[in-house]
């Protein structure tokens, strides 16, 4: 998701709050010969993204491990490290989708709608999440469209189950719908590739909703803003203690929403 949204490099940079302002469009005014130039009162807002997410991930590794196994181990928990530490930075912005849209913030995913017309709300109390379709997706493009998002810049993340819908839509995948030949073909690689224009990104990270609907986001760059104060950084030390190594990797960011109709929420 990290490469999905806007980001701020805060690296090595002191301070801990970033403040983003949200312009508005204006409008253009007529001009008479002769007359001043007529001015656009400023309605920018501001957003702010506060660094505030602290997380690591720590192993001790004992003398005896260390001795006897493969140096490929210390490898994978590098590797494991990295992994945990940005899956966490993908939950905290695929969450923010329970905020977009006018929603209230929580698991109830007020602001989604049904993945089947994109049209019906979700509602969590009786779920009535559906799969994801064709329809479903033109309906939220269009609201895309109609908020003057640019093509550009939006994304469509699934989870694994919505994938598995979208291989079953013959439009997205044969090659008589797609126009792929040989080995590009959809139908014989597995790749979705984009849908409409817009790439679609396949995350088992996707959020659950109450009700256990999974949550696809189709969103656009400026959604969201992610300010990396510390990019993963690990840590060995030695601790007699316990004869062994103590590794440690962390990070330091934030995020924050930028746009509330950057992204809608679809329950599938």
């Amino acid at each position: 998701m990290a490469n999905l949204i806007t980001t701020f490099d805060m690296v090595g940079k002191k301070g801990s709050v970033i403040n983003v302002p949200n312009f508005t469009r204006g409008s253009a005014s007529a001009k008479t010969q002769g007359s001043q130039v007529t001015l656009i009162a400023p309605t920018d807002t501001n957003t702010t993204i506060t660094i505030n997410k602290w997380y690591e991930y720590s192993r001790l590794i004992e003398d005896i491990v260390d001795v006897q196994a493969l140096d490929s181990l210390r490898m994978a928990y590098t590797d494991d490290a990295g992994y945990a530490l940005v899956k966490q930075v993908d939950t905290d912005i695929i969450q923010l989708g329970r905020s977009a849209n006018g929603g209230g913030g929580t698991a109830s995913y007020t602001n989604a709608f049904i993945g089947g017309d994109g049209t019906t709300a979700y509602t969590s109390g009786a779920p009535n999440n559906s799969a994801l379709t064709d329809a479903g997706i033109r309906r939220t493009i269009q609201r895309f469209d109609d908020a003057d998002y640019p093509l550009e810049g939006r994304f469509l993340v699934v989870p694994p189950s919505s994938r598995n819908s979208l291989m079953g839509v013959s439009r997205f995948t044969e090659q008589a719908f797609v126009g792929e030949s040989g080995s590009a073909n959809t139908i014989r690689t597995g790749k979705i590739g984009d849908i409409y224009g817009i790439p679609v990104y396949v995350s088992t990270n996707c959020d659950t909703a109450t009700g256990a609907a999974r949550i696809a986001i189709m969103g656009h760059k400026g959604w969201v803003g992610l300010a990396m104060q510390k990019d993963v950084r690990t840590q060995t030390q030695y601790k007699q203690e316990y004869l062994a190594g103590l590794f440690t990797a962390d990070l330091l960011y934030g995020v924050a929403e930028l746009r509330d109709s950057g992204a809608i929420p679809l329950a599938v």
